[in-house]
C-alpha cells in the first residue's frame, strides 16, 4: 500500500496528538470530567509542537540505540562507583572545574538530546556554550579524560541517529 502525500503529512500530526492524549490520560488519571479541557489541551499542544519542532526526516537505528542504552548503563555504574569512591576516600581528591568540549552536533533536537544524555552521566553537567559554540562542561575532576570520553559518547550517539538534514 503506497502512502499518499496527504497521509504522509498527517502521520506526524496524528502521532503527536496520540502522544499528547496519552499524556493527558496519565495526568488526569483517566477522569472523563475534564474531557473538554483535555481535548483543547491536546489540540493546543499538538499545534505548538508542530510549530516549534516541525517534523524532519530522520531514522532511528534500533540496534545502535540498544548499544547506546547498554553503554549508558555501564558508564553510569562505572562513573557512579568512581564518584562514590572519591567522595568517601579523602586520598582521592576531586578537582572540580570546567572543560571545553568541541561538540560536532549542530543546534537542534539531536544536540539537545545528546546534552541531556550527557547530563545524566555522573560527574558531568553541560552548562552552556562558549563564544566558539563549544560546550562548557562542569566535571568533578578536570584531570580525567572527560573530553575523550564525551567524544566517544557522541560517536555512539551519532550512530543511533541518522539525520537526513540538520534540524538547526
Amino acid at each position: 500500500m503506497a502512502i499518499t502525500g496527504t497521509t504522509a503529512r498527517m502521520r506526524p500530526v496524528v502521532l503527536r496528538a496520540f502522544e499528547f492524549i496519552a499524556l493527558w490520560i496519565l495526568l488526569s488519571d483517566g477522569d472523563t470530567a475534564d474531557l473538554w479541557a483535555g481535548g483543547v489541551a491536546v489540540l493546543a499542544a499538538t499545534w505548538a509542537s508542530l510549530r516549534l519542532l516541525p517534523p524532519s526526516v530522520s531514522r532511528l537505528r534500533p540496534v545502535a540505540l540498544a548499544r547506546l542504552v547498554l553503554r549508558f548503563l555501564k558508564q553510569s555504574v562505572i562513573a557512579g562507583v568512581d564518584i562514590a569512591q572519591r567522595a568517601l576516600d579523602p586520598r582521592l581528591p576531586l578537582v572540580p572545574g570546567f572543560v571545553v568540549y568541541p561538540i560536532g552536533l549542530p543546534h537542534g533536537p539531536a544536540r539537545s538530546t545528546f546534552t541531556t544524555l550527557m547530563s545524566l552521566l555522573p560527574g558531568t553537567v553541560p552548562t552552556g556554550a562558549d563564544a566558539e559554540n563549544q560546550l562548557l562542561v562542569h566535571c568533578l575532576d578536570i584531570r580525567q579524560p572527560v573530553v575523550v570520553q564525551l567524544a566517544a559518547e557522541e560517536s555512539v550517539f551519532q550512530r543511533v541517529i541518522a539525520e537526513a538534514h540538520t534540524n538547526g
